[in-house]
């Protein structure tokens, strides 16, 4: 290990950069801290009017003819490009899927607390998969299966939007969900509607407005069918 002219420890190369004393080429491209053209110098030469100025001399482009180097704070220099990585995997969108199981046979209790599960998922950003699987002779009997994502469907309509109908593979079926940007906004006002209501009257008052809210649900179901 050889140390720069900070007083720092450097490897042979640097996140791929070679730096000061490790540079091998003889010949140089100076570019000095300022960003201003220093010319073409040895690369000795180079390196002392960085260690005039306390700074570090960097190879930033190695195949260039010849090679370029500049004079800066490595340490600082590194410091500022990790902090713009990080900044622009923040930026990055990551879609995840995520998988929810169904049986054709699946009861009320296990369907919400699925439904629950895939509502989080979605809410969170995710995708989601909802998988019925057919075992046996259940596969005789697939509008069940049907019937099961189709409600699935409408349990999670008020946050998603279908991206995938119901479709059959092999001895599945699978429909698949994204989050829907409008809907969650209004479901997020809703939620906290509600939650006035709660903190400001009660929750016999959230209650009862639920309740207005499921009957208005029914007779716009009855009034479509």
């Amino acid at each position: 290990m050889r140390r720069g002219p900070k007083g720092k420890n450097f490897g042979k190369k640097n996140d791929g950069y070679r730096v000061n004393k490790d540079i091998r080429a003889p010949e140089v491209r100076l570019i000095d801290e300022t960003g201003a053209m220093a010319g073409v110098m040895s690369s000795r030469d180079a390196l002392s009017i960085a260690e005039e100025k306390g700074l570090d001399l960097i190879e930033i482009a190695p195949n260039a003819k010849p090679p370029t180097c500049k004079i800066m704070d490595y340490g600082k220099w590194k410091y500022e490009n990790k902090k713009k990585e990080k900044e622009s995997r923040k930026k990055q969108t990551v879609i995840t899927i995520k998988e929810v199981q169904f049986r054709p046979r699946t009861e009320d209790h296990d369907l919400n607390v699925k439904i629950r599960n895939a509502r989080k998922f979605l809410l969170d950003g995710s995708k989601v998969k909802a998988n019925l699987r057919f075992s046996g002779r259940e596969m005789a009997h697939q509008e069940q299966g049907l019937k099961v994502l189709k409600r699935v469907i409408g349990l999670l309509d008020d946050i998603a939007l279908v991206e995938v109908q119901p479709k059959r593979e092999g001895r599945q079926m699978f429909v698949m969900f994204a989050p829907d940007a409008a809907k969650i906004k209004e479901y997020t006002k809703e939620q906290e509607r509600l939650k006035k209501i709660e903190e400001e009257q009660g929750p016999e008052a959230l209650a009862a407005e639920l309740a207005a809210i499921e009957e208005a649900k029914e007779g716009a179901t009855a009034t479509v069918e």
